[in-house]
């Protein structure tokens, strides 16, 4: 769901671990609107990814931006 309303859109990812987890910031560099979320450092990065970008473009929706 997230792949096609956020296709040809840039978003930066980053991974900050801190202790036993990681906070996952992301950013449409269109909108420069960032989020993010934090997990288990034991959670697989796609995991991680998906759900920064689901919450990406929930708050996009909620901002009318997309």
């Amino acid at each position: 769901m997230s792949k096609e309303i956020l296709n040809g859109r840039e978003v930066i990812i980053e991974f900050f671990p801190v202790g036993a987890f990681v906070k996952v910031s992301a950013m449409d560099t269109k909108t420069l609107t960032e989020i993010s979320i934090q997990g288990p450092a034991s959670a697989p990065e796609e995991t991680l990814k998906r759900n920064a970008l689901k919450r990406l473009e929930y708050v996009l929706k909620k901002k009318g931006l997309i």
